[in-house]
């Protein structure tokens, strides 16, 4: 019978891998790949994560790992925008094209009889000749396929061509509308050809075990992952959670007691912890989960007490005031709101280092 992991021994685990007991002291390039690649649809809320986890972290940290394509910012896991490591983008990128491909089907009969050979060459060709924005590109490839629906080529594009996004000196490291650039070209090294579901699944365990099948397609994307986890059985070990399912992890990862103490910690938007798993007791609780996403589909910050999201955060800033706002889900006890009063005016500091006032308010329930 193998050996039962309580919710918070879950929870413990995961904060362990995704550096939320202590801040370490590691290379951006490092965290950025022991984290399994953060979600980045806006380049503000990486910095964020990665000031919650790196002993230190300056925003000039980030900048340099992106500069110096250590670090890209990409389309990657479910078809979304994350920064990953140069090195997993290369190795892993090509394992993930089959669920990009099928990301197309969102796009209904609007992407039917697209020429995928000539809509990757022209792409490639205009793409040669230096960096695009996706309005710059979308506009190109309408005058090659004038029949086509411009926003399903430009689709198509992002979805069957490597492409990184090219970093600026905007504050958050790129301003709204990027430019693009081919992914070989920008990392001077040839992507893997074959797919390593193995290598994805290893690396989803890594930075979120110990997980389901279930959690690792989640967090991928791709059923394969699941299929990989089964074959790599003879490496792994097994636990199984609370209501009986199979968890797999590596044999010599962190498993803290579950009593292990946790600081108040803060998770931007759309941070990895929260998207990770199918099963998401481990962060949050169900009767909470419906509260993370908003109806247009932004996964709101949150904040962590004794390891679990506890309310959400947001930031508002009126000329040299800046002002963090928590929204706890239930009342918060007093050690709570001093320690996360505390850590929410040092993430004030980051995040707004020109404001003259840093003030953290507890607002009514979410």
């Amino acid at each position: 019978m193998p050996e039962t992991l309580s919710l918070r021994r879950l929870n413990r685990a995961t904060l362990a891998r995704q550096m939320l007991l202590v801040r370490e002291t590691v290379p951006v390039p490092e965290a950025v790949q022991r984290l399994g690649a953060l979600q980045a649809q806006e380049p503000k809320p990486p910095f964020l994560g990665l000031w919650s986890r790196v002993e230190g972290f300056r925003a000039e940290d980030l900048h340099a790992a992106v500069h110096d394509r250590s670090v890209v910012r990409a389309t990657y896991l479910r078809g979304t925008l994350h920064l990953v490591s140069a090195g997993d983008y290369a190795a892993l990128r090509t394992t993930l094209q089959p669920m990009l491909d099928g990301a197309l089907k969102a796009l209904g009969d609007k992407a039917a009889g697209l020429d995928r050979p000539a809509v990757l060459a022209a792409a490639r060709r205009h793409l040669t000749e230096g960096p695009r924005t996706f309005n710059e590109l979308r506009a190109l490839l309408q005058e090659d396929f004038p029949d086509a629906y411009d926003r399903a080529l430009g689709y198509a594009v992002r979805m069957w061509l490597p492409l990184t996004m090219v970093p600026t000196d905007d504050r958050w490291g790129f301003p709204r509308t990027a430019s693009f650039t081919l992914a070989d070209s920008w990392l001077h090294t040839a992507l893997a050809e074959g797919a390593d579901d193995e290598a994805l699944a290893l690396r989803y365990l890594e930075a979120f075990g110990p997980a389901t099948a279930a959690d690792a397609q989640t967090w991928s994307g791709t059923a394969a992952c699941g299929a990989a986890l089964e074959r790599l059985r003879p490496r792994l070990r097994t636990f199984q959670d609370d209501r009986g399912r199979e968890l797999f992890d590596l044999p010599d990862a962190p498993r803290p007691d579950e009593d292990t103490a946790v600081p108040a910690r803060f998770l931007p938007e759309f941070d990895s912890l929260v998207l990770a798993h199918a099963d998401r007791r481990r962060v949050i609780a169900d009767a909470h989960r419906p509260l993370l996403t908003t109806k247009n589909l932004r996964v709101r910050a949150v904040f962590l007490w004794d390891g679990f999201a506890a309310g959400l955060w947001e930031v508002e800033r009126k000329r040299k005031v800046a002002t963090l706002r928590l929204r706890p889900f239930e009342p918060l006890p007093r050690e709570a709101v001093t320690a996360l009063t505390a850590e929410g005016e040092s993430l004030l500091r980051f995040a707004e280092p020109d404001a003259t006032d840093h003030n953290v308010e507890l607002a009514d329930a979410a």
